[in-house]
């Protein structure tokens, strides 16, 4: 069932976040007056021509996963009306577009929540076990789904923090846990596992805080919400630039602050969708959208080569120096790129497999 919610939740959540990007892409090349000889619904081999529009074809290929734009003389600033020929700021345009697209969806799906949505009234005072991993920690010492952590170690959780600070502090030693269950109270004795070389622990369960019983929802206004939505959008940008001192500095554990692919990212999207369709509760994952969107337009922006980000920093060396840097000498350059990826991302389709992504 759950591998179930994953492939659903790729075909549904990311392939649309992938085509915006490409559909970005699209819509500026073809504003600059640049040829795209083809608009891909999923990836090669190619499955079926669907119909061609002003000299682009729209095709839909055999594998599931996104999408891709081919412009004309992409590497190559021979090919007439193609985007290699064509001038810097078109090409800087077309470039920065796949992640503006991403940035404009982020927002978009963020206004949504905090303006349409609007988010449950929470009781900070109760945490609430919502979910129980199998063979984890908290299922052999007998932790269900609904109770409500009172104390561990006698001191009194009512924030998520309290929670965390008594798991991370354990070292991997047992916690005595007083839960309340069906109005009774039940002392259980939970060993958090140890993750990684840095300390870092987990018990194998997912947290929510209680919700007041009022049935009420905290609404911003239209304006309000955008600035909202920005801050979540720059919020995300921030924290990840924070990262790699945060790691270093102890205050993220190298399980944290992991690469995830898309098989980490369909777990984390499966089981927020599962989520939300037994709840019906849809901020959480307006707001996962909204992140995967932020996470793909930073990701691309960043100066590595065959990412557009690698290919802008091309076009601003060439604006500075007042000539083109070779054509050959830049497809190289992208060509390595791209091998350093795909290393990078068979590396993380491995980990991703055997340290799948499991909640708190």
């Amino acid at each position: 069932m759950t591998i179930g919610w994953w492939i659903g939740a790729f075909a549904i959540i990311l392939t649309p976040i992938i085509l915006a990007h490409e559909l970005g892409h699209f819509i500026a090349a073809r504003l600059c007056g640049i040829k795209v000889d083809e608009f891909g619904l999923g990836f090669p081999p190619r499955a079926l021509k669907l119909f061609t529009w002003k000299g682009t074809l729209f095709s839909l290929n055999w594998i599931p996963i996104g999408g891709f734009v081919r412009p004309a003389g992409e590497d190559d600033p021979n090919v007439p009306g193609g985007l290699a020929s064509a001038s810097k700021k078109a090409r800087f345009f077309v470039l920065i577009a796949g992640a503006a697209a991403n940035f404009i969806m982020a927002l978009g799906v963020y206004w949504v929540a905090y303006a349409i949505i609007g988010f449950p009234a929470f009781d900070t005072s109760t945490i609430t076990v919502a979910e129980v991993v199998a063979n984890s920690p908290s299922q052999e010492a007998g932790l269900q789904s609904g109770d409500i952590l009172r104390q561990a170690n006698g001191v009194v959780v009512d924030e998520l923090d309290d929670l965390y600070a008594a798991v991370d502090s354990s070292g991997g030693e047992p916690i005595t846990f007083l839960v309340e269950r069906d109005r009774e109270m039940v002392t259980l004795m939970v060993t958090p596992r140890v993750m990684d070389l840095n300390g870092g622990t987990r018990m194998g369960i997912g947290l929510r805080p209680g919700y007041l019983d009022t049935g009420l929802r905290e609404r911003a206004n239209p304006l309000e919400a955008i600035g909202l939505a920005a801050q979540e959008i720059w919020f995300v940008i921030s924290t990840t630039l924070r990262t790699p001192v945060m790691l270093l500095r102890g205050e993220v554990t190298t399980q944290e602050a992991r690469f995830v692919g898309p098989i980490g990212i369909s777990q984390i999207a499966g089981n927020t969708a599962q989520m939300t369709v037994e709840t019906g509760e849809w901020s959480p994952l307006l707001r996962l959208v909204g992140l995967i969107n932020v996470a793909l337009a930073f990701t691309n922006l960043l100066p590595i080569p065959a990412l557009d980000g690698g290919r802008l920093l091309f076009v601003i060396v060439e604006a500075i120096r007042g000539r083109r840097i070779e054509p050959e000498r830049e497809g190289f350059v992208h060509m390595m790129g791209m091998l350093f990826l795909l290393a990078l991302i068979v590396f993380i389709f491995i980990q991703d497999i055997i340290n799948p992504i499991i909640p708190y």
